[in-house]
């Protein structure tokens, strides 16, 4: 529907947040917050639309153009690096990307002496990146679950995981050594959608804007 405005958010605290943003600036999606298995939701009178999707798949839906707008964090836009339009930092769902090791390995570890390392993550794209800027050779092994058990069990030494408050680390009796990036929410738009639904687009950005 052309005249709609499509929004892709994930599920999870990023939708409370974005649900509770939205409403400060009139746009009403109470319902996305209720008990149920819909993943597509319409008003009519405000011309908007809503898709619940994972994470992950935010940026290829807005790529795409399957939806004008996401809402997504700044892990999974460094990740899949999509050709993406992204104005705001939304400034909720603080967290670090952080390089991770058994505490018993950091406190004899030198990071500056690190070469071809082994390292769990399900940021490969940003883990070779961030290594070899340093001159580090990485073997990677991706995972799409708990990456802590990874050293527990001996799949690699070290990890390259989201970390918020460091409990999770701490239980599995690993330890942070590096920050690769400090994470928030961004609010991304389709290159196309940003020139056909240009004054549309242009007031929720600028609505938003006054309160982050």
């Amino acid at each position: 529907m052309p005249d709609f405005i499509t929004i892709a958010i994930p599920k999870g605290r990023i939708l409370q947040d974005s649900v509770a943003l939205f409403q400060k600036i009139g746009i009403d999606c109470e319902e996305l917050l209720s008990d149920t298995r819909k993943l597509v939701f319409e008003n009519q009178e405000q011309k908007m639309r809503y898709m619940i999707v994972r994470a992950t798949d935010v940026p290829t839906y807005v790529e795409y153009g399957c939806a004008d707008l996401g809402i997504v964090g700044k892990d999974t836009l460094m990740e899949a690096e999509k050709d993406l339009y992204e104005p705001l930092d939304l400034k909720f769902g603080y967290c670090r990307l952080m390089v991770a090791e058994p505490v018993e390995l950091s406190s004899k570890d030198d990071p500056s002496a690190w070469n071809n390392i082994r390292i769990a993550t399900k940021y490969p794209n940003v883990t070779e990146k961030y290594f070899a800027a340093k001159g580090i050779q990485v073997e990677l092994i991706k995972l799409y679950g708990s990456i802590e058990l990874a050293p527990l069990v001996g799949l690699s030494e070290r990890i390259v995981d989201l970390v918020s408050t460091g409990e999770t680390l701490k239980q599995n009796g690993l330890a942070e050594i590096e920050t690769i990036a400090e994470i928030t929410c961004r609010l991304i738009v389709n290159r196309a959608s940003m020139k056909t639904k240009h004054e549309r687009i242009s007031k929720i950005i600028e609505g938003l804007e006054q309160h982050i």
